[in-house]
């Protein structure tokens, strides 16, 4: 009888286990696990429920109602695109299929400029300038863009800085104007407004009109509202070539004066005769950390840059917006004077025509297709072929495109590149929309940083040529940024973390973008997780748009 009780029990309790719900939705088993924070990577599970992760452990007991099977992969968080311009593409296309497949869990936007404040009138201007993409503006703060793009529905996480920019032609337009106290306290308080419905901090953009008319007191300024908050600076400097040294001293002087930690977009030396200031500019740099300020710096993994060629024509004559531009190349007297210009070295403004050359800047876009049949062709190669001055030439596509026209720059070294790639300060930025190879992306071109920034790094610089380790590139594309982003949920494999993580193999993850052929998607990324949901899976999107927006420190506590 007592053994009959006994096997009754056995019995009773199997069917029990058996009958038990499982305890997790996901469990990923047995991959490497790269927690973020830069020490050796360990074979481990990863258990999610919900959108957190709630057991990191050699060995998670317990089912998921979905088991991965990571054997002989990396499992990361998910990386920080930290200069993301997905703030168009993801309305167009929500799904962010180029950074998802490298495993970029997190876009974040706001060089300059940001999808809010905007006014009434900046609406209109918004919509009248739309190119190829076309949508109405229907919010008129940050939060409200946010708000927009959760209820649109999207693949990754996004969180915008405040353009500085943005602030400024709200108040000011796009005029060469210095603000009056009051207008300077008017834009103070947008940016404590949009520090409180979340933004990072102020992102600023300082060699192009009208953001290059703000002069250091004024960012120092409106960098100081969003210290109080929390919140950081962030500046495309106001050179990156024959100023470099100056530019970094200025963003060390507005991080110092307003008490705000500073990051440098995308670090770089602009042109051959300012390759060599690398160890000046690193040097400032390191003299500032020393000193207790908190200067950092990111990049992309490319030795050319793209931009417009508003970046090869004096800012002077860009005063009052595109259209005063456009008004003035039409001018003959002051458009031979903006010819003379381009030819010399500049002093007051980022000259790209003189120190990069027609012959180095390729076109990847217009808007009016008459003029698609240049994409891919260097403005050297178009002037040739219209038999016309090459700043003849950059004036005429301008007018002829009313746009500033999608431009690439190749103008830097891929020694500098290399060296930057390992220094322990540095995160990484694709400065480039997240897109796909089909539908309205394929009216123009783009650079290939917008398909392969991260599975560069991983594949040629951490792989190949060993110039830094895979748990330092894990650590610098995650846990890095979130931390200098003030986000402490997101950029670990932590119990209580958001669970955005990526999966990859490491010894085949690779960028196939070329700056001939640059809508390739990049391999090797398996699945990737976005708040606990699975929008990659073996290499193909599940369609799946989990994302959410990520707000900064001061979010809803920064209204004095």
């Amino acid at each position: 009888m007592k053994r009959a009780t006994l096997l009754l029990l056995a019995l009773c309790s199997t069917t029990a286990a058996l009958a038990a719900p499982p305890a997790y939705d996901v469990v990923i088993r047995g991959g490497t696990i790269y927690d973020g924070s830069g020490g050796e990577g360990y074979r481990g599970d990863v258990a999610v429920k919900g959108d957190r992760i709630v057991a990191v452990a050699p060995r998670v007991e317990g089912k998921g109602k979905a088991e991965v099977d990571a054997r002989g992969l990396a499992v990361s968080p998910g990386f920080i695109n930290m200069l993301s311009w997905a703030n168009v593409s993801l309305i167009v296309d929500g799904k962010s299929q180029s950074d998802i497949r490298q495993g970029v869990t997190l876009e974040v936007m706001g060089e300059g400029t940001s999808m809010g404040p905007v006014s009434p009138e900046m609406k209109a201007d918004a919509e009248r300038r739309q190119g190829d993409v076309r949508f109405p503006v229907s919010w008129t703060t940050l939060g409200g863009y946010f708000d927009f793009l959760e209820k649109k529905g999207v693949s990754t996480n996004f969180g915008s800085f405040v353009g500085a920019e943005t602030v400024r032609v709200h108040e000011l337009g796009e005029k060469d104007v210095d603000p009056t106290p009051e207008q300077l306290d008017r834009m103070r308080a947008l940016v404590r407004q949009a520090m409180n419905e979340g933004a990072m901090g102020v992102g600023s953009s300082l060699i192009y009109a009208p953001g290059t008319y703000a002069e250091t007191p004024e960012l120092i300024a409106i960098t100081a509202e969003a210290g109080k908050c929390g919140g950081m600076y962030i500046s495309h400097m106001r050179s990156e070539g024959d100023r470099l040294l100056e530019s970094i001293d200025e963003l060390i002087e507005i991080s110092r004066k307003s008490n705000t930690p500073a990051e440098v977009y995308h670090l770089k030396m602009a042109g051959r005769t300012n390759w060599a200031k690398y160890d000046q500019a690193i040097a400032k740099i390191e003299a500032a950390r020393a000193e207790g300020l908190r200067i950092t710096t990111d990049m992309y993994t490319y030795p050319a840059g793209a931009t417009g060629l508003d970046a090869a024509m004096p800012t002077w004559a860009q005063d009052g917006g595109l259209e005063a531009w456009i008004g003035r190349m039409k001018d003959p007297a002051t458009r031979a004077r903006m010819a003379e210009e381009m030819k010399k070295p500049a002093t007051t403004w980022e000259n790209y025509f003189y120190g990069v050359g027609p012959a180095n800047m390729k076109f990847t876009g217009f808007k009016n297709p008459e003029l698609r049949k240049y994409i891919g062709k260097s403005l050297a190669e178009v002037a040739a072929e219209r038999g016309k001055p090459a700043e003849e030439v950059a004036m005429d596509l301008v007018i002829e495109d009313g746009s500033r026209v999608d431009t690439t720059y190749f103008m830097m070294t891929e020694d500098n590149v290399r060296k930057q790639v390992a220094l322990p300060f540095m995160s990484f930025g694709s400065d480039a929309s997240s897109q796909a190879p089909e539908g309205v992306f394929l009216k123009s071109s783009t650079h290939p940083r917008a398909y392969g920034n991260f599975a560069r790094l991983l594949g040629k610089y951490v792989r190949d040529e060993k110039v830094i380790t895979l748990p330092d590139a894990i650590r610098r594309m995650s846990a890095f940024p979130a931390s200098n982003l003030g986000i402490k949920d997101r950029g670990s494999l932590k119990p209580g973390m958001f669970a955005d993580i990526a999966i990859f193999d490491p010894a085949t993850i690779t960028d196939h973008a070329t700056f001939e052929k640059p809508q390739v998607y990049a391999t090797g990324m398996r699945h990737v997780f976005v708040n606990g949901v699975q929008v990659l899976k073996d290499g193909e999107h599940t369609g799946a748009t989990p994302g959410r927006a990520v707000r900064g420190p001061g979010y809803g506590k920064c209204t004095g």
